[in-house]
């Protein structure tokens, strides 16, 4: 039982550091499609739709081998299969979250967060605060792996089986680690330099968003997804309440700050009738409010499953009869 118990755990394993690798593969491409500012550009850039072909496609096959994945694990009456727990509210989550990248990086959007900071903000929180959980609850690890075939699978587990991946997995997805990581990003590319370089240069934007993508993905994972297991409701809900009053604060600096943080947006805000200041107000309320109450919703949640575990054994001690041995009450 022992030796069946260690091989099973080992399984697991490996699936969830094949799916990691997937998913990092089939994401991190969607964030490579980042509209800067450029000496060749208009100052107020075409608000379309914006999708390049080759990011397109890859958004499409994440897609695909989630419902190839989702297909496979439902139709397989294996222990395994069974132990997935894959329902259609992982499905719909997955979607969701998958819809929720889609319009961050291809709608108009994104071109318009070259011209205003607060559209900019309203992007960056809709990859952190509505893509990224909504793609972990839709726990892809565990359900892209079964959209490769049998020998991809085999292979992909023996080249995670690693001692030195395993232990980097570890250490990325300790709770402590993913926080620090998503705060790091958070505050570190908000800095007037990096972020006007993100609005200059490509490479950096892309940068930028695959940070706030990947450590918003390792965060969200902690708290609602398979890594909540190593850690307690309390301390997931520590996680969201320290996260809400430091993203708060941040919020706040930009919204009250006397002067512009970033003066690449004069130009295209003047060119729309907008005040640069107003528009950095805007953006800084919008961290400041409606981020905030997402962390806050997302930790009275998870109160609220803590709760619910708690009086699971209350009520059935206050609601159990006790029958004596003569079967009179």
């Amino acid at each position: 039982m022992v030796a069946l118990a260690l091989s099973l755990n080992a399984t697991r394993t490996r699936v969830r550091f094949a799916t990691a690798l997937t998913c990092v593969a089939l994401l991190t491409p969607g964030v490579a499609i980042a509209h800067v500012l450029s000496a060749s550009d208009p100052v107020v850039p075409s608000f379309g739709w914006t999708a390049g072909p080759w990011v397109l496609v890859l958004m499409m096959a994440s897609l695909v081998a989630y419902g190839i994945g989702y297909v496979r694990l439902r139709k397989r009456g294996s222990p395994h299969a069974r132990s997935a727990r894959v329902r259609a509210t992982h499905l719909v989550a997955f979607a969701g979250g998958w819809l929720g990248l889609a319009l961050a990086l291809f709608s108009p959007l994104d071109p318009l967060g070259t011209a205003l900071f607060s559209a900019h903000m309203v992007q960056h929180e809709s990859m952190m605060l509505i893509a990224a959980p909504l793609l972990v609850m839709g726990r892809p690890l565990g359900v892209w792996i079964w959209a490769l075939p049998k020998r991809a699978r085999l292979r992909l587990g023996r080249l995670v089986r690693t001692r030195a991946f395993s232990r980097c997995w570890y250490a990325l997805t300790l709770p402590l680690v993913a926080w620090l990581l998503h705060a790091v990003a958070l505050w570190a590319w908000h800095a007037p330099a990096l972020f006007q370089a993100a609005l200059v240069h490509q490479w950096v934007h892309s940068l930028q968003h695959a940070s706030f993508l990947l450590t918003a993905l390792l965060f969200w994972w902690t708290v609602a997804g398979d890594g909540a297991r190593r850690q307690t409701d309390g301390h997931a809900m520590l996680s969201l309440f320290t996260t809400m009053v430091h993203t708060g604060a941040l919020g706040a600096l930009i919204t009250l700050a006397p002067g512009l943080w970033y003066p690449l947006y004069v130009e295209p805000c003047s060119a729309l009738g907008v005040d640069p200041l107003h528009d950095q107000q805007l953006g800084g309320l919008i961290m400041w409010v409606p981020a905030a109450t997402a962390y806050l919703v997302g930790g009275l949640a998870i109160a609220a499953r803590w709760l619910t575990r708690r009086n699971v054994p209350v009520l059935a001690t206050r609601h159990a009869v006790i029958v004596p041995r003569d079967g009179t009450r």
